[in-house]
């Protein structure tokens, strides 16, 4: 019997010596795994609330303190939009930042989430500088992780903007990738942000680069401190480009699970 223990003992010191140079190895740095039930984590997760279009001419309200907008359930994050015809544009979501509670300057960033379908949803996983170093948008840059646009399934975008490669003028950078099942399946998104290039995954398997020119602030932004946005849209400049389908709402996108680590774990393993 004192041989049977000794051996359990053994296996069991190895499981957890095997964790914690797993979590060494790329070591974590920020997490929110959704355990708790109810309202989104406060000391991780700020709400912002408004309806001013978001620069977009989105129609969606966000909201803070609506559990039916975002709620925490079961172990995962729902972000949720409702039609709501009290509102003046119809409709309420939810948008939470890290702002201020979880930035970074470089690392490995990955969100394992389920996404909304039908023509106006609007869903994002992005990152904006926690202070805008170089002025306003786009001049401080914006890493877009994961957007998609239900009007067209199962494209999902990873992109960057900076004052030289943005959407306004039709020079951001960024590609695309085909998520067949992005809304009946989880998938994990994620950025590998170095300080000479940002890669960008889908479940892994990587599909862009976004490398630094060497030149100034204009095309490379990235070597200052950002936080993390996950929110739904309604409709917009290009998630209602083909408009939005009244008959589909509520939509939601679910969050499994949003980890930061210093390093890809991947590459080190």
């Amino acid at each position: 019997m004192k041989v049977i223990h000794l051996l359990s003992l053994g296996l069991f010191l190895c499981f957890l010596s095997y964790g914690q140079q797993s979590t060494k190895r790329g070591n974590l740095l920020w997490s929110d795994e959704f355990d708790q039930d109810g309202f989104p984590n406060p000391g991780k997760w700020t709400l912002e609330v408004g309806d001013h279009g978001w620069g977009n001419n989105e129609l969606q309200l966000y909201t803070s303190g609506q559990l039916k907008n975002a709620r925490v359930q079961g172990g995962v994050l729902l972000v949720e939009a409702h039609a709501d015809a009290s509102q003046p544009k119809g409709y309420t979501s939810a948008k939470l930042v890290s702002k201020g509670k979880g930035t970074w300057q470089y690392g490995y960033v990955e969100v394992r989430a389920k996404l909304p379908q039908g023509r106006g949803t609007w869903p994002a996983i992005w990152m904006l500088p926690e202070e805008n170093k170089f002025g306003g948008w786009p001049k401080s840059g914006e890493i877009d992780i994961m957007e998609h646009v239900g009007y067209d399934p199962g494209a999902v975008h990873g992109t960057v903007h900076t004052e030289a490669f943005n959407h306004l003028v039709g020079t951001q950078k960024g590609e695309k990738v085909l998520v067949a099942d992005f809304a009946s399946d989880f998938h994990t998104y994620a950025i590998d942000w170095m300080k000479e290039q940002i890669d960008f995954y889908v479940d892994g398997k990587h599909y862009f680069s976004f490398k630094n020119t060497g030149n100034d602030y204009k095309e490379w932004p990235f070597d200052q401190p950002f936080y993390l946005i996950l929110n739904l849209a309604v409709g917009g400049n290009w998630g209602g480009k083909e408009g939005v389908d009244p008959q589909i709402w509520p939509q939601r996108m679910e969050v499994d699970y949003v980890r930061v680590y210093q390093q890809n774990p991947n590459k080190l393993q």
